[in-house]
């Protein structure tokens, strides 16, 4: 393995938390929209999302980067580092489905996109570098909970 380099890793941490950010602004008054819908059970308070959501952005960056600097079959990097930025982009457009265009449909549509992406990248991650899959694990069971969130309010807001 390459020499674990902090300027690589805070790099590829903040290219996911500027998408993040990014996507944040395109979707407009989040904070506001969350309060005004009527939701499921057990929905957590809207503050958790901002504390949250930038957690899993840097586990998520530190994980492409180990998966990057692990020796690995070019093909086995390639399909992994690829699974990894469709994932990024499906991450980047659910916020902006949900929040901008009010689909929540649809959004339930990208986010189980999303798990599938990011289950598959967790599994070629696996194969590279265990710990970059480990860091993935708190983004998926969030995304569960996310998709539950969603139905719920598609259901509860027709």
């Amino acid at each position: 393995m390459k020499k674990f380099n902090i300027q690589g890793a805070f790099i590829s941490a903040g290219i996911a938390l500027l998408l993040g950010f990014l996507s944040s602004i395109l979707s407009g008054n989040s904070g506001e929209i969350y309060r005004s819908l009527e939701l499921p059970p057990y929905s957590p308070p809207g503050w958790l999302f901002g504390v949250i959501w930038p957690i899993l952005y840097i586990l998520m960056g530190i994980a492409a980067y180990l998966v990057y600097i692990t020796p690995s079959s070019p093909e086995d990097k390639r399909n992994a580092l690829f699974t990894y930025a469709a994932q990024l982009l499906v991450n980047f457009s659910w916020s902006i489905v949900f929040f901008r265009f009010s689909a929540y449909g649809a959004a339930v549509l990208v986010l189980a996109l999303l798990i599938f992406l990011v289950a598959l990248t967790l599994m070629f991650f696996f194969k590279i570098n265990k710990a970059a899959a480990y860091l993935m694990i708190p983004y998926l069971i969030w995304l569960l909970i996310a998709y539950y969130l969603n139905v719920g309010v598609y259901v509860l807001n027709l």
